[in-house]
Order: structure tokens, then sequence, then C-alpha cells
């Protein structure tokens, strides 16, 4: 069960680090900085909880844990 808990927050890191390397900016209007860093927050969220599904399914169907 822990396993699971870092996978999140470790997949979560990584899916933000790699999200912010998109400029969000030029699809909001002017001035609208926080809305950006909101869309870049749900998405590094969802990527991390669909990789560590991924990764927890991926690791169930070949019997390692």
């Amino acid at each position: 069960m822990i396993y699971k808990i870092v996978l999140y927050i470790v997949f979560t890191f990584i899916s933000a680090y790699g999200i912010s390397g998109i400029n969000f900016n030029n699809l909001f209007k002017k001035d609208k900085y926080l809305e950006s860093r909101v869309l870049i927050i749900c998405l590094s969220l969802g990527l991390g909880y669909l990789l560590t599904n991924f990764v927890i399914d991926f690791l169930n169907l070949t019997n390692i844990f």
C-alpha cells in the first residue's frame, strides 16, 4: 500500500516537470496566469494518476508484486 502512495507522488512530480515545458499561457486570455497554473496542476495530477495505475497494473500482470 505504501508503494502506491510513493508512486503517486513520484509520477505526479514527473508529469508536472514534463508538462511545465509546454507554454499554456498562449491558450488563455491576457493576465490569466492563475488559470494556466491550475490547468497544469490538474493535468499533472491526472497524468500522475494514470501513470501510477498503469505501472501497478503492469506489475500485477507480470506477477512481480
